[in-house]
């Protein structure tokens, strides 16, 4: 199994300004992330994703553990030659156009001059800002610049795209056909690290999903993992035993039907474990 990114035991002190005190952001953390796989990385505000996402991209030094890249350290600077990134308030200079911005960054990344022009033209037509490409990014909605945002990440053509709320902004509409480009970036072989309060856009497109609490992984697993219940069906039966569930359960077979187990869904399980509730760390 190949790797796009792995966080080794990774924990992250941060002194507090004006005090001797530290305050702990992320507590020994490890995930691992598959080549050709879309990640959900979820928790609450001040769970430790932000401060995750820039360790994995060697943006900031793990007070104790490792982070790589394709099996390259992540402080290494050619490890991110790899990576597209979206950070969740992307900062664009105003007074370019969107098709400057896209050129700019083509440079940075090495693009010929024939080869960044028509990858702006695909990129463009792509994130749908094809008809306002030579548009100041200073006129841009928000809902734009998230767009313009995703298509600068994906300018150098990466291997691995990391997204943080990448719908941040943006209409239903929108959220909708950036769930449809991130299905396609994993069809054309891409990993995918996506960080989103939108539950229903990770649980459609993710593979693996890992909650986040307090600096610690709390649950991993299959979005059918983490959201087939056993402890719920079809008919609700409020304070009834394992014993009368099972009778239940007998009675419907006998009568020819069958009382199905219902999965909850991401944003139940999420909820639970934000509000205080117990998860396992696989």
């Amino acid at each position: 199994m190949k790797l796009a990114l792995s966080i080794s035991g990774v924990t992250k002190d941060f002194r507090i300004p004006g005090s001797k005190r530290w305050v702990r952001a992320v507590d020994n953390l490890t995930l691992s992330i598959r080549e050709n796989e879309v990640y959900g990385l979820l928790g609450p505000n001040g769970s430790g994703k932000s401060t995750t996402i820039k360790m994995a991209l060697g943006l900031m030094k793990p007070s104790v553990g490792e982070c790589s890249l394709f099996g390259v350290a992540s402080d290494t600077p050619s490890a991110r030659l790899n990576v597209g990134f979206l950070p969740e308030a992307p900062y664009f200079q105003r007074f370019l156009t969107g098709r400057e911005l896209l050129r700019y960054f083509a440079k940075l990344a090495g693009l010929s001059r024939p080869e960044t022009a028509k990858r702006i033209d695909a990129l463009l037509e792509k994130v749908g800002l094809e008809d306002a490409g030579d548009r100041r990014v200073g006129g841009y909605s928000k809902g734009m610049l998230q767009r313009i945002g995703l298509a600068q990440a994906l300018v150098g053509d990466p291997k691995l795209l990391i997204l943080d709320e990448p719908t941040a902004g943006v209409d239903p509409v929108g959220a909708a056909e950036i769930a449809s480009i991130i299905r396609t970036l994993k069809s054309e072989g891409k990993t995918v690290l996506l960080c989103s309060h939108l539950l229903s856009q990770v649980e459609s497109v993710c593979d693996r999903v890992a909650i986040m609490g307090r600096g610690k992984r709390l649950l991993e697993g299959s979005i059918d993992e983490l959201t087939l219940g056993t402890d719920s069906s079809s008919l609700q039966l409020d304070g009834a035993s394992p014993e009368l569930r099972e009778s239940v359960a007998a009675l419907a077979a006998a009568e020819g039907a069958r009382v199905a187990t219902r999965r909850r869904s991401l944003e139940d399980l999420f909820l639970e474990l934000a509000k205080g509730g117990e998860g396992g760390d696989d």
